[in-house]
């Protein structure tokens, strides 16, 4: 009889901290998601996570940052962002040079700052929430390694400055490293415009011998589609492209067979997870923001949260195609 009663007890207490918890929260309790390409798809799926968190908490979601790649603008509004003295601000860094110092000065001010999808790892921000770059990066590297038979010329399209970017291309060379006869021909720097990518690639088709590309590989999310239209007016069927994250276009572009493959994230679960944990730190403080967690060992929270990272190929893209669609 003692232990029923114990346990009516117990499931009561759980009872009331659910009612507290799920109490707590207001419309005036305000998460910034700062980010940069915002009229990404890929970008569309993090904030629709970033949202859905802030609806069941009950609590105002803003999202800001420029619709391209501009990091000065991005700046431009985590500055806003931290003025408005948020709750806690959510952010993927375009570049560190320019971002970290003002992360740092959120942080001074109080307010917890966590990355996401691109980090600034020698900033005071929490954590970091998103893909093992590095590991992404093998990925895509066996996945070239494996089409061209061990041998072969790759042209790599992408951003430089940009930490997650630079991450996935180290990624690469750490398993090219092991294959001498594969070569990399070049990295070129898209700017942020996609069609810089089109027209590198169409100018390259003219190569032959030694100097042919046989592989093109594009870290980050705009440029797989475009280039892999720049290699079908080309006719190139003898082409690989390796592509990043797994946009609509970008997966029936695999289905059609103009893309081999891509790396898929998961920006829905960084969006998601992002506000959620923001909102614990902020019900949940620490006592101070300005220590430095990611050397205590007995620290409240993790250095990097994984949200994972998988190759889509012909194999597995309709299983993809059908979450799209959800």
């Amino acid at each position: 009889m003692k232990t029923i009663k114990n346990a009516a007890l117990f499931l009561l207490s759980l009872a009331v901290l659910s009612t507290t918890a799920c109490g707590r929260h207001n419309n005036k309790e305000v998460y910034y998601m700062v980010a940069h390409n915002l009229s990404l798809p890929y970008w569309q799926t993090a904030v629709a996570g970033f949202n859905k968190a802030a609806v069941q908490y009950k609590v105002t979601a803003k999202v800001v940052g420029p619709a391209l790649y501009d990091p000065q603008a991005e700046l431009a509004e985590l500055h806003k962002a931290i003025a408005a003295k948020p709750a806690g601000i959510l952010i993927s860094v375009a570049d560190v040079s320019l971002l970290q110092p003002e992360i740092n000065a959120a942080m001074a001010a109080g307010i917890p700052i966590i990355t996401m999808d691109s980090d600034a790892a020698g900033s005071r921000r929490l954590f970091f929430i998103g893909t093992n770059n590095l590991e992404a990066g093998r990925i895509g590297g066996l996945r070239v390694i494996e089409k061209l038979g061990g041998k072969g010329n790759v042209v790599f399209f992408t951003q430089p400055g940009q930490p997650n970017l630079e991450e996935r291309l180290k990624g690469f060379k750490e398993v090219f490293s092991t294959r001498p006869d594969i070569h990399i021909m070049d990295v070129v720097d898209i700017k942020g415009d996609a069609r810089t990518a089109f027209d590198w690639t169409q100018e390259s088709m003219n190569l032959t011998g030694d100097k042919k590309i046989n592989a093109f590989v594009c870290l980050e999310s705009a440029a797989g589609v475009v280039v892999g239209d720049a290699i079908k007016r080309s006719h190139a069927t003898d082409r690989l492209l390796v592509a990043w994250d797994a946009n609509p276009d970008t997966l029936e572009a695999i289905k059609s067979g103009i893309i081999d493959s891509t790396i898929s994230q998961k920006p829905f679960t960084m969006g998601y997870v992002g506000l959620r944990m923001l909102d614990q730190i902020f019900h949940d403080p620490p006592k101070s923001l300005s220590k430095d967690f990611s050397s205590d060992a007995f620290a409240p929270y993790p250095s990097f949260i994984d949200t994972g990272s998988a190759l889509v190929d012909k194999n597995n893209v309709d299983v993809y195609l059908a979450g799209a669609g959800e």
